[in-house]
């Protein structure tokens, strides 16, 4: 048998080197150099003379688009409605799913669930990280069904490949890519090259067999998936669990999915017998107060495609240094900059001496500009130490010049928060609805604003 070669490619320019150097001989940048398989076979350049002769392996085909069939994949249900939410509604044959997050936040725990839960389908669970007396330990922890469970420790990709055409399971799990390595390279298991050679043979291998496969993947102390930046552009989905391991609650998270909507979200309770999903996510998120308090203001975001409340609170204090401090949890500190500049110039408001402190209630991350008006009118309350009424919803986005703008899907948000009980709102101008918002005979007061002081003579 051949031996396989292997070579030695610069990540920042892309130089071949024969051997391993701390630095590279093209660039000169040190610690670039990654080991990865030989291809053993060279693709003339346009330039070359021989290129016109080239015709190489040609084993596919040019299709017209109109010849494909635009026919949607049969989804799957995984029993998890939360879990079906993220992966756009199920499972999709041939799909590769990698899940991240901090050690202890519950990826293994969601992944033999959902293979525990499709007992009419042959699973495989793959654990390179664990002993099979401790999967099956936890599985019986959380009472899951064990019948239709199958379980291999081994860390060989090409063992565990050969093993999977024997099973030929539906559905599989690695656990975890990080452990895995393949024999024609000769780094150690984590390795950059070896997570991406394993990887590949794996996604292969599901998209040849048509077998749904979910990958575990550890996070750097950045919360970035360890290995390749390449690892995430292989695989179809790549969800995020998000949370504080001490926390009760999950997030999980979809960053890339191609077969459904980014930036879905589905929230989950760790509890004694597992994950277990959380169809009403905004009482979490919501802690209502007894009586109203100052800097505390509640406003609809959207997660994907579900509106979520959340709390907004912000603390303004006298600030006893020569800088004020600005510190945000959960928002972009330098968008709350802006933003204080413009309650400056527009609503004739200064804290250009004051520390201002913002939080989002439940770990929640919100990236969409619709928490503009809520963080201001929040800043605002605690400045002026008054609070707003408990039943008072705010949402949408501030520019430079004062103007309040529009956010996607007004509607949606305006009738979530007049299911929880909320009476009033203040919006954009560009959000008002049509027709009134109502559920259950409680109709919203509505008060639009093109501009920040309107906004501000509604409090």
């Amino acid at each position: 048998m051949a031996k396989t070669k292997t070579e030695y490619v610069c990540r920042s320019c892309g130089a071949i080197h024969n051997k391993w150097n701390g630095q590279c001989n093209e660039c000169k940048e040190w610690n670039t150099l990654e080991e990865t398989l030989a291809s053993g076979k060279t693709i003339p350049t346009a330039n070359s003379a021989r290129f016109q002769g080239y015709a190489g392996d040609l084993a596919s085909t040019v299709k017209s688009i109109k010849d494909v069939s635009a026919k949607e994949s049969v989804r799957t249900s995984t029993h998890i409605a939360e879990l079906d939410r993220v992966l756009g509604g199920g499972l999709v044959q041939g799909s590769v799913t990698l899940i991240g997050g901090d050690p202890g936040i519950g990826k293994s725990t969601i992944l033999i669930q959902t293979l525990a839960n499709l007992g009419d389908f042959r699973t495989l669970y793959v654990t390179g990280e664990e002993s099979l007396q401790q999967v099956s330990l936890r599985a019986q922890r959380l009472e899951l069904p064990l019948d239709g469970l199958r379980l291999l420790t081994e860390t060989c990709v090409e063992r565990i490949i050969a093993h999977a055409k024997i099973e030929k399971p539906h559905v599989m799990v690695i656990d975890s890519i990080q452990t895995i390595y393949t024999e024609q390279l000769t780094s150690a298991p984590g390795a950059v090259g070896q997570i991406r050679e394993a990887t590949a043979l794996l996604t292969r291998f599901a998209k040849l067999t048509n077998t749904s496969l979910f990958i575990a993947g550890h996070v750097t102390k950045e919360g970035t998936l360890a290995g390749p930046r390449v690892l995430e552009h292989m695989v179809d989905t790549v969800l995020y669990f998000e949370g504080d391991p001490s926390s009760r609650h999950r997030i999980l998270r979809a960053v890339k999915n191609r077969f459904g909507a980014v930036n879905e979200i589905g929230v989950f309770a760790m509890t004694e017998k597992g994950l277990v999903g959380v169809s009403n996510p905004s009482a979490i998120f919501l802690s209502r107060h007894e009586e109203s308090v100052a800097g505390s203001v509640i406003m609809v975001t959207r997660e994907g495609t579900r509106p979520l409340l959340v709390e907004v609170q912000a603390l303004v204090d006298e600030s006893h240094g020569g800088h004020p401090r600005r510190v945000v949890l959960g928002l972009e500190q330098n968008r709350m900059a802006m933003l204080l500049a413009v309650l400056h110039r527009h609503g004739g408001i200064s804290m250009f001496d004051q520390d201002v402190f913002a939080n989002v209630v439940g770990g929640v991350k919100i990236t969409e500009t619709g928490a503009d008006l809520p963080l201001v009118i929040a800043a605002l309350s605690s400045f002026r130490n008054q609070p707003h009424p408990s039943d008072l919803v705010v949402f949408g986005e501030i520019g430079l010049a004062g103007e309040i703008r529009p956010v996607p899907n007004g509607d949606e948000r305006l009738k979530e928060a007049c299911k929880h009980g909320f009476k009033r709102a203040i919006i954009p101008q560009g959000n008002m609805p049509r027709e009134p918002i109502s559920y259950r005979g409680n109709t919203m007061e509505i008060m639009p604003a093109k501009r920040l002081e309107e906004a501000l003579d509604y409090l």
